[in-house]
């Protein structure tokens, strides 16, 4: 059963240039080794976490270090998720995590879908 779908754009160069004006920032959003990514693959993983937040109802209090996005035997991006967000997934019973990240002509996006199985 799904539990909330969130979606996300981030204009790159946009986020490019606060992260320049704001040189903090990107400490404050990413994880050390999400920091080492190039700019379109930061982009697309605010996006992820901002399309995780809405998937989750957006509740107050959850850490962006608490959702790191990288990629999963497959290669296909993966959240690992563990403090607040670990909690407000297990508050929600959510089960799975499904995220899909996209960049091309400017523009990054994610869609995020949170899903619990049903019971039999």
């Amino acid at each position: 059963m799904i539990v909330g779908v969130g979606i996300d754009v981030v204009d790159v160069a946009r986020f490019g240039a606060s992260l320049e004006r704001t040189p903090a920032l990107a400490e404050r959003l990413f994880t050390p080794a999400e920091r080492a990514l190039p700019l379109n693959s930061l982009a697309a993983r605010f996006a992820a976490k901002e399309a995780l937040a809405k998937a989750l109802g957006a509740p107050v209090g959850l850490a962006w270090h608490d959702a790191e996005v990288h990629r999963g035997d497959g290669r296909r991006p993966e959240f690992v998720l563990r403090g607040t967000v670990a909690a407000q997934v297990q508050a929600l019973g959510i089960t799975s995590v499904h995220v899909s990240l996209s960049h091309d002509a400017g523009i990054a996006s994610a869609v995020v879908v949170a899903e619990r199985e049903e019971p039999r």
